[in-house]
């Protein structure tokens, strides 16, 4: 895992605090050009490892890796699924067959199908979750995904439902297909730890919400380090600023303090906020001994 990594919610509109700026965001972001600049200022900063969703734009950045691999030189995609949005736009625009036929992977599309129907006819869990991930994981095909990642809704609906063997499922399909580690993005970072322990995915990776007030984190901040002090697991900070309502330098210097932060990811919308935040990462690693080469 980098300690830097880059997020795409400024690309689709989304703000915790503020529905205008996610408005103006949503906005600037219309064109893939205005996208892949940002990224290029993220890659040449410092921070290539890009945590994405599967949204149509993504695929065409991914278009974009593939036909210019000198130009990415050192990005990555660490892609998260399902991003369920897309189903349902696909289905309301083309219809449920149209639908089916964009998303599942050509490769073995008899063998998906027929998956497919045996995870509707006997609830097969293990059956349906393998067919989406195959399905979200279409547009990365011939490109290095290391960490694909399970999106919260669908990790703390599993956590609510109390299916434990689904962390495993996930786990073991993406190293067996993908040749990756499972990541698991959470509201709820001290309740996932033990299940993800019981399902046997040990030194988990883990991405949560970790800032100094404690925003949107369950359990509070010492629920996050008694967790991690028990379970090991590899946490990535995300929402380091809560959304702006604490000065970069300040939330920084705080979550780089956290003993089990691993990796710090962040979103920005302009060169100079990106270049600003992973500078003052570098500073606050390099207060504790922490170099970069």
């Amino acid at each position: 895992m980098e300690r830097i990594l880059f997020g795409d919610n400024q690309f689709f509109g989304v703000n915790h605090m503020s529905e205008e700026k996610a408005r103006q965001q949503a906005m600037r972001f219309q064109s893939i050009d205005a996208i892949i600049d940002v990224l290029q200022a993220a890659l040449h900063a410092g921070a290539g490892g890009f945590m994405c969703t599967t949204h149509d734009k993504i695929e065409k950045i991914a278009d974009d890796v593939r036909a210019n691999p000198a130009k990415w030189e050192g990005f990555t995609f660490y892609p998260g699924m399902p991003y369920a949005h897309k189903y349902a736009n696909a289905v309301t625009e083309l219809g449920y067959f149209d639908a089916l036929r964009k998303f599942l992977p050509k490769e073995g599309l008899v063998d998906t199908v027929l998956r497919g129907s045996k995870a509707v006819l006997n609830k097969d869990i293990e059956s349906m979750m393998t067919l989406l991930v195959d399905a979200e994981m279409k547009m990365f095909r011939g490109l290095d995904t290391p960490v694909i990642f399970l999106q919260n809704v669908v990790c703390d609906l599993i956590q609510g439902l109390g299916f434990t063997d689904a962390f495993g499922i996930f786990s073991e399909h993406v190293r067996k297909r993908y040749n990756a580690e499972a990541g698991f993005i959470t509201m709820n970072l001290p309740k996932l730890l033990p299940m993800l322990k019981d399902a046997g995915v040990e030194n988990p990776i883990v991405c949560a919400n970790v800032n100094k007030i404690a925003f949107r984190m369950s359990g509070g901040i010492e629920g996050y380090r008694e967790a991690t002090s028990k379970i090991p697991a590899r946490v990535i900070a995300m929402s380091v600023l809560a959304s702006g309502g604490i000065r970069p330098r300040e939330a920084i210097e705080w979550v780089v303090n956290e003993p089990y932060v691993q990796s710090i990811l962040f979103g920005a919308s302009s060169k100079a906020n990106i270049v600003n935040t992973v500078e003052l990462i570098h500073e606050a690693d390099a207060a504790k001994g922490k170099v970069y080469a």
